[in-house]
């Protein structure tokens, strides 16, 4: 019988057909900050540099460092738009960062996936999402539409047919489970705009499976990280189509040090025909499928919380 987190990431693709038709208003600035936390930061890195690729400058910054330090990470604040994603609306670095944003006179959008909360109300403006609500403590869902809906708030095409793609990855690494016994090192790769989908992926995994992964950008893996590999480990490669050819000598290499690797849109032991958003409900199976492996109840993650609110 499948657990709920399992048939909650089944079950969401109706709510990508949701979003996928909700009108959202088209967001533009001199500079766009995306900021967030947690799940919601790496989903920020995806969106900054996809914005960034198809024109629109931007960059990302964690909730706290924002609220606190903008200074650090952008030095002229000029014409500038503030984003702050948070699920629950109420995670209370980036509500801050919102707030310290729209005292500064920045303009400021927020996005989550509950209605009438913190960070919609301190916002200028907002999009509410709607999500299942059965998802427990891990992003599961939520991740995937605060992506989606990112995207199309910058003007950045998202066709229906990526419901279909996501949909069949899901079914390919759920078929995947003989790759990840024995496994217990793991490490995500993406570049660029999929270096945030790497991130977001390799937290699922720890969130959920209570098992230690690290994320990088391919090339950078071989300047030490890599001196981890051996029979213990699973590499997730999340190929980019402009670089994908030095990204599969990157595999063959760890593979050749005893890695079992999963191709998201390139070669690996299992290759899966995805990249970006389509990759997300595979990665969040892909940690429930490990946690299922140890015995752990990803439902109760050790240490978390659904919301992180700082007294």
């Amino acid at each position: 019988m499948p657990t709920l987190t399992e048939t909650v990431i089944r079950d969401q693709f109706p709510f990508w057909h949701d979003a996928l038709a909700m009108p959202v208003p088209h967001l533009k600035a001199g500079t766009v900050v995306v900021t967030g936390c947690g799940s919601s930061y790496y989903l920020a890195q995806s969106l900054a540099c996809a914005c960034n690729a198809h024109g629109q400058r931007a960059i990302a910054v964690p909730g706290a460092e924002w609220a606190r330090r903008p200074q650090s990470y952008l030095a002229d604040p000029s014409d500038i738009l503030v984003l702050g994603l948070s699920r629950s609306g109420t995670t209370t670095e980036t509500v801050q960062a919102v707030e310290v944003s729209r005292r500064r006179g920045w303009p400021t959008f927020a996005v989550s996936c509950a209605p009438d909360v913190a960070i919609l109300q301190a916002a200028e403006a907002g999009l509410y999402v709607p999500t299942d609500g059965r998802e427990g403590i891990v992003m599961s869902v939520s991740a995937s539409l605060m992506l989606l809906a990112g995207l199309k708030l910058f003007g950045i095409a998202v066709p229906e047919a990526v419901v279909g793609v996501a949909e069949a990855a899901l079914v390919q690494v759920a078929a995947a489970d003989t790759l990840l016994q024995g496994r217990t090192h793991f490490v995500y790769l993406g570049a660029g705009a999929n270096y945030g989908i790497a991130a977001e992926g390799s937290l699922k995994l720890q969130e959920m499976s209570i098992s230690y992964s690290q994320s990088f950008h391919p090339m950078e893996y071989r300047h030490g990280p890599i001196s981890l590999i051996d029979d213990r480990s699973l590499v997730v490669m999340i190929y980019s189509p402009d670089t994908a050819g030095e990204e599969a000598k990157v595999v063959a290499e760890v593979q050749a040090k005893g890695a079992r690797v999963i191709g998201f849109g390139g070669p690996g032991d299992v290759r899966i025909e995805a990249a970006g958003l389509a990759c997300l409900p595979a990665l969040q199976m892909l940690g429930e499928m490990v946690a299922l492996q140890k015995g752990i109840n990803s439902e109760a993650p050790r240490h978390l919380t659904k919301v992180v609110v700082l007294a």
